[in-house]
């Protein structure tokens, strides 16, 4: 990837800076980003910290971007990309904006067609997201590289060929980080009534969700097959899983993830209206 490529980013938030911080010095030089964010103190970070240049409202500077990145909540896009399409020609648009559907974004800038829609999630912040990535028709092939260059500046990425799967993406990975914050609060206050520490009980089970985690990353097996070699019938693991089935905890989970796919689905229907 070359080192002059040109990235415009419309929101100064967390995602953005996590990218950010992942594009300078690796794709592309500071003085080559241009970030967009009304909040003076958040451009001003920015610029302390990466070098970038900063603006706080749109301009001609995102019409000489080769990527336009939209890293700003559902529920702004439309005003925001309204105000963007005049300075939009032939740059790839990238949108990381939950439940926002490429075709909504096309129609706003009068029938732009190349856009990728991106669901990242928030170990972006420390090198490790992965982001589900979808491309309409008309990104070219290397846009779809810088699309990918992007993303993968702060961690995986994965192509889908079907936009209706962004919303399984976002239910699993987007809001997933959640499920597993919540999963070590629970085992913390279990740790807790049993006599530990606070402070005991999340070192525990922290580092039995990293050891766990980088277990199934590295192995070729199966996590079924990894969860049944630590479950011996009538030990303690044993109990512990059957508990969870008796209390339909798998099912639970099922459901909450699903719950978050319909959701970005009504965003989608929601913010999309004109």
């Amino acid at each position: 990837m070359q080192n002059d490529l040109k990235i415009g980013f419309i929101g100064g938030g967390n995602m953005a800076t996590a990218l950010i911080g992942g594009l300078v010095g690796k794709l592309t030089a500071a003085g080559n980003i241009h970030v967009v964010d009304p909040n003076a103190e958040a451009l001003q970070k920015l610029e302390r910290k990466f070098g970038v240049a900063g603006a706080p409202q749109i301009g001609d500077a995102l019409g000489q971007c080769d990527v336009i990145v939209l890293a700003i909540k559902p529920q702004q896009m439309k005003d925001v990309v309204r105000q963007l399409q005049p300075f939009v020609s032939a740059q790839l648009v990238l949108s990381i904006a939950a439940g926002i559907r490429t075709a909504d974004l096309s129609r706003w800038l009068n029938g732009h067609a190349a856009i990728v829609r991106a669901m990242p999630n928030t170990p972006a912040l420390i090198g490790q997201g992965i982001t589900g990535m979808v491309a309409l028709a008309g990104v070219s092939p290397a846009q779809r590289d810088a699309a990918d260059a992007i993303m993968r500046a702060v961690g995986q990425t994965v192509w889908l060929d079907d936009e209706a799967l962004i919303d399984p993406v976002t239910a699993v990975s987007g809001s997933g980080p959640a499920y597993v914050f919540y999963f070590i609060e629970a085992m913390q206050q279990a740790a807790q009534e049993m006599g530990l520490t606070a402070e005991q009980g999340v070192q525990l089970a922290i580092a039995t969700f990293t050891g766990a985690s980088q277990l199934a990353a590295q192995s070729s097996e199966p996590v079924s097959l990894l969860r049944e070699r630590v479950t011996s019938k009538g030990g303690t693991t044993y109990a512990a899983l059957t508990s969870m089935e008796a209390s339909g905890v798998k099912d639970a989970i099922v459901l909450a993830v699903k719950a978050a796919a319909a959701r970005g689905r009504e965003l989608g229907e929601e913010f999309g209206k004109d």
